[in-house]
């Protein structure tokens, strides 16, 4: 598509719905959403970026190589999973804590960890094949 309006809306619209992304992962398990449904969005947010500008301008807002990011997510949900061995229950079995930032209590868990994993490798590898189908659209 090489339409003006679309290449003009296409870095507003990408913007809007990595923002909606992130919201849709960090509600969780309380609501609908998670950490697969906010990393398809983004990915969705990076395709249209890519479908609008092209390839370079999407590899360049990512800053890491999309399978980079991915085995980051990988890397960060095992890890998540891990922290309950060190605490002699089985493996991926939630853990909670509380800190304090600026008086006011947050609460951390391992679950919030192992979502932002996830959310890491949906995004890697469905940015990295589209991209990759993309590009190769236009050789």
């Amino acid at each position: 598509m090489d339409t003006l309006i679309f290449r003009t809306i296409a870095p507003y619209l990408a913007s809007l719905m990595v923002l909606f992304s992130v919201f849709v992962l960090l509600r969780g398990h309380n609501e609908p959403g998670g950490g697969f449904i906010g990393g398809l969005i983004a990915a969705s947010a990076f395709a249209i970026y890519g479908i609008a500008c092209g390839v370079a301008p999407v590899r360049r807002a990512l800053y890491f190589h999309p399978m980079a990011i991915s085995g980051f997510g990988l890397l960060l949900s095992a890890l998540s999973g891990a922290v309950s061995l060190f605490m002699d229950m089985p493996f991926l079995t939630g853990q909670w804590t509380e800190i304090s930032v600026l008086g006011l209590p947050i609460d951390l868990s391992t679950v919030l960890f192992f979502d932002i994993g996830v959310y890491f490798v949906v995004v890697g590898s469905i940015t990295s094949i589209a991209l990759a189908l993309e590009e190769r659209e236009h050789a």
